[in-house]
Order: structure tokens, then sequence, then C-alpha cells
């Protein structure tokens, strides 16, 4: 049980403080991690297996050194006989592998600006959490772009993490982060990493996979407490969630969409290069930003009922 305290302080850290920026904090430092690597191990020059190779290296010796620093730090922490500082310290550490304060603040910073016809600083906003083009977007595209990022960010950024702390402690929470912090540096598939980060982003999919389809399941809980369309919600990920480019993002964006009546995807620009993604949802609603707080709503929503199932269940 005091595992679970664990998880429901580390979101009240979270909630509280937010998650610092700072050169230090474990995710930037795993970061640093995977740079420093692929340094030393990518060349352009190598065969795609060699890349193939190397990038699995790469993979092998971070996933290992983290999960190694988050076994020692939950031994270390463990040997503490203060019950309460061992529950805070441990909190406090997980609590950096989770973001849900800052995936709320930067979404209801976006709604503000649209909100108060700021359209430019909600394009400049945008642009810092999506990697699509930004700069050419009305209200309806913003709204769609942070309501696609927040509704997908619940799954990676939440649910996995606080998922693989219940069954693995902090050495697989921070092995989570350390998988989802790689694809998200290398597991492009540009012309750069295409063969270097397949490992990495097969992983990333893999480690994903549960915790993106419970993510569905709690956002449609959370459209029916929120008092939405939570009939529809079910409806849309049963439809849609498979239409999705990546086999876990659909979970997450087709419920919150069903839940909102409002319908995403479409086309988005990558270096002024038009890429379509297929839609999810239907446009009951027009995107407007108002949606952008329904999605944090459930964003939240789903997080507290996943601490109480967690409670519950352990």
């Amino acid at each position: 049980m005091s595992s679970m305290i664990v998880a429901v302080v580390a979101f009240l850290i979270d909630a509280t403080i937010g998650d610092p920026r700072s050169k230090f904090h474990p995710v930037v430092l795993i970061g640093d991690l995977i740079s420093l690597l692929e340094k030393f191990l990518r060349r352009d020059t190598d065969s795609p297996l060699k890349k193939v190779f190397k990038g699995g290296v790469l993979v092998y010796a971070v996933v290992i050194t983290v999960s190694l620093i988050g076994l020692g730090i939950e031994i270390l922490t463990r040997e503490i006989p203060n019950l309460a500082l061992q529950i805070f310290l441990q909190a406090l550490v997980l609590s950096f592998m989770i973001s849900p304060k800052t995936l709320g603040k930067e979404g209801y910073g976006i709604y503000l600006f649209l909100e108060t016809d700021h359209i430019e600083y909600a394009r400049e906003k945008v642009g810092w959490i999506v990697g699509r083009d930004t700069e050419n977007l009305n209200e309806a595209e913003i709204t769609r772009a942070t309501v696609e990022t927040v509704s997908e960010n619940t799954v990676d950024g939440i649910i996995s993490p606080l998922f693989y702390f219940a069954i693995g402690g902090l050495p697989l929470a921070i092995f989570y982060r350390a998988v989802n912090t790689m694809d998200s540096m290398i597991g492009y598939k540009s012309e750069k990493y295409f063969f270097f980060g397949q490992i990495a982003a097969r992983l990333d999919d893999i480690a994903n996979y549960i915790p993106a389809r419970l993510t569905g399941l709690l956002f449609i809980c959370a459209a029916f407490l929120l008092q939405l369309d939570y009939k529809n919600a079910f409806a849309m990920m049963k439809r849609d969630a498979k239409k999705h480019p990546s086999p876990n993002g659909g979970w997450a964006e087709a419920t919150v969409a069903g839940a909102l009546n409002i319908r995403l995807g479409g086309v988005n620009y990558y270096f002024g290069e038009p890429h379509f993604r297929a839609y999810m949802g239907e446009p009951n609603e027009s995107l407007e930003a108002a949606h952008i707080l329904g999605a944090i709503r459930l964003m939240y929503t789903a997080t507290i009922l996943f601490l109480i199932f967690l409670c519950l269940i352990f």
C-alpha cells in the first residue's frame, strides 16, 4: 500500500510545484546521456544494418544505466527509518517522471491566448508542444493541435509512468521515462534516424501498448463523471483508434474526440510539406478554445481515476 501512497503523493507534488525547469532535472539528464551516446555511436556513413545495431546499443546502455540508478534510489530510500521521509523522497523522484501540471499549464496558456484574441502568441506557444508548422494556424487548428497533444501525452506523460511504477517501482518508472525520451529524441522516420532510432521507436510502442488502451478506458469513465458524451467516446475509440499512425496514439485521441464531440486529425504541415492524418471523431461541434479546457479536465480526471484504481487494486 505504501507504494500507492507514493504515487498519490507524487501527483500532489506535481500538482503543487509542477515540473521545475533545470539542467539537473532527471529527464534532462537522461536526454544528455542519450545525446552523448548518439555522438559516439551514430555515423551517417554507416550501413542501415550497422545503424540499427548501434541504435540498439544506445537503447541497451541507456535503459540499463537508468534502471540501475532507479534501483539504487529505491534501495537507499527504503533504508531510511522514517517512513514519511521515505515516502516523500520516492514520491519526489516519481513526480519528475509525470507531467500533468505541465501539460495542463501549457494547454491552459494556449486557451487564454485564444480567448483574448492573441492568436500570434497562441501559435507561438502551441509550437512549443507540437512538431508541426504553426505560423499559419487558425483558432480551430490551434485547438486541434492542443487537444491532440494533451490527449496523447496523457498516455506517455502520466498513465504510462504510473503504470510502470505500480508494477515495478521506481526502476521501472525511470526505465519507461528513458524509453519515451529516447523515442522523442531519435525515434523519427527521418533520413537521419530511420534506422538508428528503429529499436527505440519499437520499444516505446511496446511500452505504451497497455497504458494507451487503459487511458482510452479511463477517458470514457472520466467523460461519464464530467457529464460529457461517454457513449460517443466509447464508439469513437472502437471505430477510430486504429486509424492513428501510431499504434497507441489513437486510443487517447479518438476517445477524447468522441467525448468532446469534435473531429481530430486532418492536414498538418511539416517544414512546409502537407501530411494528412486520418480523421478521428465526428465534427458535431466546431473546434474552439473551450475544447482545450475539456481535454485538460479529461486528463486530470483520468489521472485521478487511475490513482484511485491503483490504490484499490494494490
